[in-house]
């Protein structure tokens, strides 16, 4: 089924860069109005001014997804901006990297305060408004890493984006029925600042990254928006992932034992 996003409302957080600010910038192309917000307000800000000094409609704000309150000044100002919201992206997500038993519980608890819980408070917040009108599009944020294992060096990050992948294809049970399109984009690869949130705990080690081209954060994108129009539920960033996913679900135990002989090249190589 084709969607036709020109003249929708989207809502968008962590939009000030990387994949968010490429998906604000590529729905504003396609006619969508959009809310860009991000922790830093002077980001989406930017993004927003973005977007309108090319034509387009767009708002920017401060949001913090591990506030309720924040997220419901969001949904304030989308209504009282545009009077509704069609498109909901989710996109938030920090990193905290270390051998297994380096990392403190305390990180623990924030990535899945951010990550997961975080995902959950952006669908309670604007789900009602998609509900109440019977139509739009829920995009999530999760990651190859939530598909297949390929590094143990960020086992909180992994754990909340498996959680995110499950929480959406669960919800898609309930919301297609209802006119709602869900999609789940789980990047691999892709150029962006995210280093920026990379918490580090204990002695410093090599980040361990699966075998996938890189694109940009642009590319990335323009696969969304592709995947809000065709309502595709899993949208990849390549080929080779969606390989990798395949081969993970036809056996485990070999993909499991293949990526461990990749893990011992990559510490042979260094």
């Amino acid at each position: 089924m084709t969607q036709t996003i020109d003249g929708a409302v989207a809502v968008i957080t962590g939009a000030g860069s990387g994949i968010g600010r490429a998906t604000a910038l590529e729905l504003a192309g396609r006619g969508c109005r959009v809310v860009v917000t991000d922790i830093d307000a002077a980001r989406a800000e930017a993004v927003a001014a973005e977007i309108e000094a090319a034509g387009g409609g767009a708002v920017g704000a401060r949001c913090d997804v591990a506030s309720d309150d924040d997220l419901a000044a969001v949904l304030d100002t989308t209504m009282a901006s545009y009077g509704r919201v069609d498109i909901v992206m989710s996109n938030v997500g920090v990193i905290a990297k270390g051998l297994p038993l380096e990392i403190p519980l305390d990180a623990w608890s924030s990535i899945i305060d951010i990550n997961l819980l975080g995902t959950v408070r952006v669908i309670r917040t604007f789900l009602p408004s998609l509900l109440d009108q019977g139509s739009g599009h829920l995009v999530t944020t999760g990651s190859t890493a939530g598909l297949f294992p390929y590094a143990f060096d960020r086992l909180p990050y992994a754990a909340t984006k498996a959680a995110v992948v499950a929480l959406t294809e669960s919800l898609a049970l309930y919301l297609r029925p209802k006119g709602i399109g869900v999609t789940c984009f789980c990047p691999a690869g892709v150029i962006t600042n995210i280093v920026e949130q990379v918490r580090e705990y204990g002695p410093s080690t090599p980040i361990q990254a699966p075998q996938v081209p890189l694109i940009s954060a642009e590319e990335a994108g323009a696969l969304v928006v592709q995947g809000i129009v065709d309502d595709q539920l899993l949208v990849l960033t390549d080929e080779v992932a969606a390989t990798m996913v395949e081969d993970h679900a036809r056996d485990r135990r070999a993909f499991l034992d293949s990526q461990l002989r990749y893990l011992e090249g990559q510490a042979q190589d260094r």
